[in-house]
């Protein structure tokens, strides 16, 4: 993980202390413009961003007017995106995962988001900006850009194990699993004997798999691996942390101590049910858990780090960003940064979490939750981790790539030899590596 942190130093070296006297945003006036925001929120996380623009649009002292228009999901975004991405009908910010912005800026479509910490005038404050979590900025350093800042987040996600707390009681254990040789003895003697308080029978299970590359990469971060170098530009899936990983997860499921989730959402099902111990999956859906416990068999539960070998814990943190367009004039780039800037303050940020669970950006906002974190305790615990965070690869085609990773992941567990299994998902990932970035040239 140290490469990461690398291009982070970079990032503030190259912001030069963020003393930057003069740069081309200093003598701009965003007075009056009009920012166009391409969101895919709906529900009740659309109503919780309405207040917020309208409470920007109210507030902010520049008359800027923000328009938040949902556009779908993040495919169907991604799709009209590529029509626009470098011209004036573009949006000015748009919402975009870190492969999807990598896409845009080949098209020449996003403004490196460095000028604006750079700017003395229009830049955060040092202090202010040593408040953000720093794997989430770095999440948006593109190293194939070299450094470039694409994006900005509003809202992170985290990988957390969710455990019945009860039935670990029943089987004799103190607490949850902390390393994976724990998670192994509690996921199997679980399999071995059921929860006193399930309400369905059948089988049973430690620990439900869901095929996915963000489930890959959590488990290959906590044998100390990683899935990208990003000093070399190249997919990673076949260092020792993944084959250690990945031999961890196929014993599991050779002693009979885990499946895969064939249902969508079924481990949350399942858990809620009380047939399953053990699930990691996205912090985003602790309300959906939540909803399955009292539906179901109604237990004590919380979440946990996924276990690891690692010293800390190193947890998957993702999320999309927001990324502010090119081709439009400096004024409306410098108002759509000026919203960004509002929508990642404390304030706000605070505002933002209770309406969407998704987590804040900033540390401080944390003082602002105390209520939150009381009728929510497994939010807090899962927010306490993001510390820890690390981001799955920007690359350009990752989207491509897991699908790649889930048909490895799948045959693996299957019984497919692993370090072979992995030398192919790595040969096969920087090739679609090298077809994108040749594509661009």
């Amino acid at each position: 993980m140290t490469s990461r942190i690398t291009i982070l130093l970079a990032l503030l070296i190259a912001l030069g202390g963020f003393a930057v006297a003069q740069g081309p945003y200093e003598d701009v006036d965003p007075s009056g413009q009009r920012v166009v925001f391409w969101h895919q929120h709906g529900g009740v996380r659309e109503a919780g961003l309405s207040r917020i623009v309208e409470r920007f649009n109210e507030e902010n002292p520049y008359g800027i007017t923000v328009v938040a228009e949902f556009q779908g999901s993040y495919p169907e975004i991604f799709q009209k995106m590529l029509l626009l991405a470098g011209t004036d009908d573009a949006p000015n910010l748009v919402v975009a995962y870190q492969d999807q912005a990598a896409a845009y800026r080949f098209a020449d479509g996003l403004v490196d988001i460095r000028t604006f910490l750079a700017s003395e005038r229009w830049g955060f404050d040092p202090d202010d900006f040593a408040d953000f979590f720093a794997g989430f900025i770095a999440s948006d350093v593109h190293p194939v850009f070299e450094g470039e800042l694409l994006g900005f987040p509003p809202n992170r996600s985290i990988e957390v194990m969710y455990y019945n707390e009860d039935w670990i009681r029943e089987l004799g254990f103190d607490g949850p699993p902390a390393t994976p040789a724990e998670f192994e003895e509690q996921a199997c003697a679980a399999t071995a004997q059921a929860f006193s308080g399930a309400v369905a029978g059948g089988a049973r299970y430690g620990y439900e798999l869901t095929l996915d590359a963000s489930r890959f990469a959590s488990w290959v971060f906590a044998f100390g691996g990683d899935v990208f170098d990003t000093e070399t530009n190249r997919y990673t899936f076949d260092d020792e942390g993944a084959i250690q990983a990945m031999t961890f997860l196929q014993g599991l499921f050779e002693r009979g101590c885990a499946d895969i989730v064939t249902e969508r959402f079924g481990d949350q099902t399942n858990f809620g049910l009380g047939t399953t111990l053990f699930t990691v999956g996205s912090s985003s859906a602790l309300p959906f858990y939540r909803d399955a416990v009292r539906a179901g068999a109604d237990f004590d539960w919380s979440v946990a780090a996924v276990p690891h070998t690692t010293p800390e814990p190193v947890m998957n943190v993702y999320g999309a960003s927001v990324s502010i367009t090119s081709g439009h004039a400096p004024e409306a780039e410098l108002a759509t940064w000026l919203f960004v800037q509002y929508f990642t303050s404390p304030e706000v940020q605070a505002d933002w979490a209770r309406a969407s669970n998704y987590f804040p950006v900033r540390a401080s906002v944390a003082d602002g939750l105390d209520d939150y974190f009381d009728a929510d305790p497994a939010y807090e615990a899962a927010f306490d981790l993001l510390r820890y965070g690390v981001s799955e690869p920007v690359a350009p085609g990752y989207a491509f790539v897991r699908n790649l990773v889930a048909a490895e992941l799948a045959a693996i567990v299957d019984g497919a030899d692993v370090t072979t299994a992995l030398q192919r998902l790595d040969a096969e990932a920087n090739r679609v590596l090298l077809e994108q970035l040749a594509d661009i040239d």
